[in-house]
């Protein structure tokens, strides 16, 4: 395929913001040394479900009353506050990974409602989940509209074994080199973008009316289940077993990402995440927070 089609199809696949972000991004942030000093990426304990959850989108179950949420949402660039409030949780049980967010909005919109719409033009939440040689990207509307990639470091392709898989076919694979970060010690990826992770289940929950502003919203709730199976590509690397045993640490991140910005002296990227990444750009695993599994119970009643 030609360079000019795959670089259209990477601005198609690219959001708007995220390359004008990429163009008005400040100096320093340019000029930084590689993002994420380790001691500054969070680190999260996730607990075991007792039973599996239903994944309707209200997290009104006594698990998500629970169980260990994020600190409030930072600016990415920055760290700085937010105007609004988000925060994730992440439990698991032998067959799924489940996440959840609270999105605090008080004019919830949403437009996109087709599976890999470019949901990114849209206010959304994102989750991304690393291997050692390549990493998933999962994008989530009001609408419960979902977009998806999935990213296989360059260098690894043909030493990991993808190359030999007829799903990951060179073919129906996109050369993709980040977002504000381009100089990746690894080099560019190959991404998958019409990958769907298999048995994912997904679920909104909407504490208002979308697309009308003549009232108040409170904000929406997502709830995620992720088969540990579909995990497989991610897992083959380094042969994690699936599920996690005890101390087994995965890298994740999340984030959410609006079309409007706090009104100035604030310094709103309009990118908004659980640690900082201090560039624009999602695509870095090396800044994605530390997960480590326990098989301790998130307590069953309520506190």
């Amino acid at each position: 395929m030609g360079g000019v089609v795959l670089t259209a199809l990477l601005l198609s696949a690219m959001p708007a913001w995220m390359q004008a972000a990429d163009e008005a991004r400040p100096a320093a942030a340019t000029k930084s040394k590689f993002p994420c000093p380790p001691e500054e990426v969070a680190r999260y304990t996730a607990l075991k479900v007792r039973e599996p959850i239903v994944i309707d989108g209200r997290l009104d179950e006594a698990v998500w009353k629970n169980a260990p949420r994020s600190p409030r949402f930072v600016d990415i660039l920055s760290g700085g506050p937010t105007i609004h409030d988000t925060h994730a949780m992440v439990v698991w049980d032998d067959t799924n990974l489940y996440v959840a967010y609270r999105i605090e909005e008080p004019f919830v919109h949403a437009k996109f409602t087709k599976h890999n719409d470019p949901i990114y033009y849209d206010n959304d939440v994102e989750f991304f989940i690393a291997g050692r040689d390549a990493y998933y990207e999962f994008e989530i509307n009001a609408y419960n509209t979902v977009y998806e990639v999935f990213f296989i470091w360059e260098e690894a392709y043909v030493k990991s074994g993808f190359a030999q898989a007829p799903e990951f076919a060179r073919k129906n694979l996109v050369p993709f080199n980040g977002v504000g970060f381009t100089t990746h010690p690894r080099g560019g990826r190959l991404g998958h973008f019409n990958w769907t992770f298999p048995g994912m289940r997904t679920a909104v929950q909407i504490d208002g009316t979308v697309n009308k502003d003549d009232d108040r919203d409170r904000g929406w709730t997502v709830e995620l289940a992720f088969p540990w199976k579909g995990l497989e590509w991610l897992a083959k690397a380094d042969e994690r077993p699936l599920p996690p045993r005890e101390g087994d640490v995965w890298r994740m991140d999340f984030s959410r990402f609006n079309t409007y910005k706090e009104a100035p002296p604030a310094k709103d990227s309009s990118g908004w995440v659980w640690t900082r990444h201090g560039i624009w750009d999602s695509h870095i695993p090396e800044c994605f927070v530390h997960v480590n599994f326990s098989t301790n119970t998130v307590p069953a009643t309520a506190k």
